[in-house]
């Protein structure tokens, strides 16, 4: 009780500080919560001119809460914070499941509530977080489902299975990085005969499938006119987001429409190097980097120590499960040349977290082995030596804490080597300093993160400096009230910030945003799912997102904004925003749509904002 008490003050303090977090996801909750229709599809606005670039379940908890309570930071941001308590109070109950210890739940749950990443994630409005929860709840239903008491395996492989589906729903095909432990742990461990097993397996696929699949389904066979666009495809489809932009064009970095990719390999690219050492750079390192190494060395160590076990054995079943978690997931992130963010390293956090708790309950237990004793040393040394080098890329973030954790951490090393010959007390106390050593950075990191607001579409975990990630955008905004972006200025295109950020139009724009504007179908358009965002949460009021998050879709077309405009569903057209189109093959509407319109319309200034008049057509050859 008192770690989920720590957990929710930890995610829940001062959460309204970030006031619109990911503007881009916010807008879209604020939509759904005004239409239906956008809430089904996932739509930018509640006129449903596009949809997110991803399926929509994230956006239902948030959407309904705004619904219920209103349009604010909290409504938005503490559906998350509960999905991080509800994670470690899940993975907590599993590893204490799967061990019969509590000490290892709590060890844990505790190491899953304090990673950086995990702090970041759970106080923010990505689909992560719920991606997360629904993950761990499938790794949960897998262990019950192998026990070999289990009368009913099928049932909870079916859970399992719809867990996994309703991932997907929430962040697409990164959610099925986990079914080769999840199936590889059953056919291992499960006591049902082999064929029985594989059809055990067969059924739960069959409901992930299902699962999954009826959204995707319904998309695809409604028809195009009657639905909003699909955000992120250049050809107004499901399957093309799903296979494309969100599926293997991560991996390979042909991401049509994207801003950049990866040009993979050693040379790395707009998202960094790839290769085995990229969940430590700097980037990542200081989200996830922590107890990496240390995880992998006690599933190593923890599968020798349980190696005559029985095949059915709970505690192995979660060191393949945990272990295969990690190992696929981690590879794929190491290697994938297309859009990487640290923040999804997220993932990696479940996985770190119970091999953390069951390697190191392994090692009391059998602190009299020499194996234990030489393994918990380098344990302990690995992560207090790995942890100075860390804090050591912010060298202003509590200097004398990384000399602290070295120098105790490396005594403590020593110390745990002889637990077998201390009395239990002081060999208890021993591990606890281990432990406080190994925890005091992420820690660190943890409480900085909360205690920072964080905005844009890139927030990293940690004091300034600790991500190497130099897009705008990328991390923290100012405290208090809804986040800035800075007025969008200018013509078409407003660069990487205007694509990253919300907008943060004045009081006195907004009030021009929502004069008459029940007799229009969108108050203004802008370029850029970001850029109209700001707009649309400060006017609550529909904004059609130009060319979607990048300005790269083809929606509109300059013809159908032509005919929008002609029948005077559009009052006003924002300068600014996104990057003009063009992007990585994307389409070039957005850019022709705001050449026209400058060239078409007067404008007025207001505040430093240029807002185009669509009502108010020039006259021939005269000039803005």
């Amino acid at each position: 009780m008192a770690l989920l008490v720590g957990t929710g003050v930890l995610y829940l303090w001062g959460l309204g500080e970030s006031g619109w977090a990911n503007s881009f996801y916010s807008a879209a909750a604020q939509a759904g919560s005004e239409s239906w229709t956008a809430f089904f599809f996932g739509s930018s606005d509640a006129a449903n001119s596009i949809t997110v670039d991803k399926t929509p379940l994230s956006l239902w908890p948030m959407a309904l809460s705004v619904k219920l309570f209103g349009l604010s930071s909290w409504s938005l941001l503490v559906p998350q914070a509960l999905m991080g308590v509800g994670t470690v109070w899940l993975l907590t109950a599993t590893v204490r499941r799967t061990t019969g210890s509590a000490v290892a739940g709590l060890l844990a749950g505790l190491t899953m509530a304090v990673t950086p990443v995990a702090v970041l994630m759970f106080r923010f409005n990505n689909p992560d977080a719920l991606l997360t929860l629904l993950l761990v709840g499938a790794a949960a239903a897998t262990l019950r489902a192998a026990e070999e008491k289990t009368t009913h395996p099928v049932r909870w492989l079916s859970l399992a299975g719809a867990l996994v589906g309703l991932a997907f729903l929430t962040k697409m095909l990164q959610a099925f990085l986990v079914l080769p432990a999840l199936g590889l742990v059953y056919l291992l461990v499960a006591s049902a005969p082999l064929l029985k097993r594989f059809g055990h397996l067969l059924v739960g696929f069959v409901v992930m499938l299902v699962t999954a699949g009826w959204w995707v389904a319904a998309v695809s066979l409604w028809p195009a006119s009657s639905r909003p666009y699909i955000g992120g495809s250049q050809e107004n489809s499901i399957l093309e987001l799903t296979l494309g932009y969100n599926g293997l064009g991560r991996l390979t970095g042909d991401e049509v429409g994207s801003v950049g990719g990866g040009a993979g390999g050693a040379g790395g690219g707009m998202w960094g190097q790839t290769g085995l050492g990229r969940l430590l750079d700097s980037e990542n390192g200081g989200q996830i980097g922590w107890l990496l190494p240390t995880a992998l060395l006690l599933l190593v160590a923890g599968l020798w120590l349980t190696r005559r076990a029985p095949r059915t054995d709970r505690t192995r079943a979660a060191l393949v499960l945990w272990g295969g978690w990690l190992v696929v997931t981690a590879a794929t992130f190491s290697f994938m040349a297309g859009i990487f963010h640290a923040y999804y390293s997220v993932a990696l956090a479940p996985a770190v977290a119970a091999l953390i708790g069951i390697g190191g309950w392994l090692l009391w237990t059998r602190r009299d082995s020499l194996v234990a004793g030489f393994v918990a040393t380098t344990a302990v040394a690995l992560t207090s030596v790995l942890a100075f080098f860390l804090l050591g890329r912010t060298p202003d973030f509590v200097p004398w804490l990384r000399w602290a954790v070295l120098v105790v951490g490396l005594v403590a090393a020593l110390l745990v080597a002889g637990l077998s010959l201390m009395p239990r007390r002081v060999a208890a106390a021993v591990a606890v300093v281990a432990l406080l050593a190994s925890l005091a950075g992420p820690g660190a990191y943890a409480v900085e993160t909360a205690a920072t607001p964080h905005t844009g579409s890139i927030p990293t975990a940690g004091p300034s400096g600790s991500s190497g990630f130099g897009a705008p955008g990328g991390g923290q905004a100012p405290a208090g009230g809804p986040p800035g972006g800075g007025t969008q200025t200018g013509g078409p295109g407003g660069g990487a910030g205007s694509l990253l950020n919300g907008s943060d139009p004045s009081a006195e724009l907004t009030t021009l945003l929502q004069a008459d504007a029940s007799s229009y179908t969108w108050v203004a358009a802008a370029v850029g799912s970001n850029s109209a965002a700001g707009y649309q949460l400060a006017s609550e009021e529909p904004v059609m997102a130009v060319g979607g998050f990048n300005g790269s879709d083809p929606s509109p077309t300059l013809d159908e904004f032509q005919a929008y405009v002609d029948a005077g569903e559009i009052h006003y057209f924002i300068g600014g925003g996104g990057l003009g189109g063009g992007q990585m093959g994307g389409s070039e509407s957005s850019s022709e749509i705001a050449t026209w319109v400058a060239e078409s319309f007067a404008t007025v200034t207001v505040d430093g904002t240029t807002v185009y008049d669509l009502t108010r057509p020039l006259a021939a050859g005269s000039a803005t």
